[in-house]
């Protein structure tokens, strides 16, 4: 796959994109402190460990296409 040419001039995609990305984010943050932290309360600190780090991860899965996107304007 070729790649794109460098950008001569600034794009709405950036910052856009930050503020979707910071606005997902907290929204993301929010649903799993109001619908997976009082289901695992009760749990062991070292049970709900794995729980966390997951759900800490699996944000990052599209975050890749989502900056080919914002840098490119394309989603591949």
């Amino acid at each position: 796959m070729a790649k794109p040419p460098p950008r001569n001039a600034p794009t709405w995609r950036i910052p856009i994109g930050i503020l979707a990305l910071v606005g997902a984010l907290l929204v993301y943050g929010g649903l799993v402190a109001r619908f997976v932290a009082p289901w695992i309360a009760p749990w062991p600190v070292l049970a709900q460990l794995p729980v966390y780090v997951l759900l800490g991860v699996i944000w990052l899965l599209p975050l890749r296409r989502y900056l080919i996107w914002m840098e490119t304007g394309r989603w591949g």
